[in-house]
């Protein structure tokens, strides 16, 4: 595995996500180079952030947002893992819940801890 160094500061943990990210689009084959590369530079970044954050709990929809913003995806990605732009808008405007298995498709999809998705959360009053 070329070119992977521990993370000490925010500059290695932005490099860092920087190559990981591309597999989130084009997972990687399981047992290659590449999937070996994304599994270790995975462990480092979450070493990195349980040592450097304080763990907090967020909410499902919370850390779904910051997931895409990581990720640099968008409400429109999302939609076309959800099904239709509207039902993405109703998700991270806490006016639907995430279901089984909308949870199940971005764990799939996009590789988002589903265990992160399950708590339960307020929705919106209408």
């Amino acid at each position: 595995m070329e070119n992977i160094r521990p993370i000490r500061n925010e500059d290695d943990l932005k490099w860092a996500i920087e190559e990981v990210a591309p597999y989130f689009d084009q997972p990687p084959a399981k047992g290659s180079a590449d999937a070996d590369r994304f599994d270790v530079l995975s462990d480092l970044i979450e070493a990195y952030e349980n040592r450097s954050f304080p763990k907090e709990e967020q909410e499902p929809i919370e850390f779904l947002q910051g997931f895409m913003e990581m990720t640099g995806r968008t409400q429109s990605d999302l939609a076309d893992i959800l099904g239709s732009r509207s039902r993405a808008s109703e998700i991270l405007n806490r006016k639907r819940a995430l279901t089984v298995e909308m949870i199940f498709r971005l764990q799939q999809d996009w590789g988002v801890p589903a265990d992160c998705l399950v708590k339960p959360y307020s929705l919106a009053v209408a």
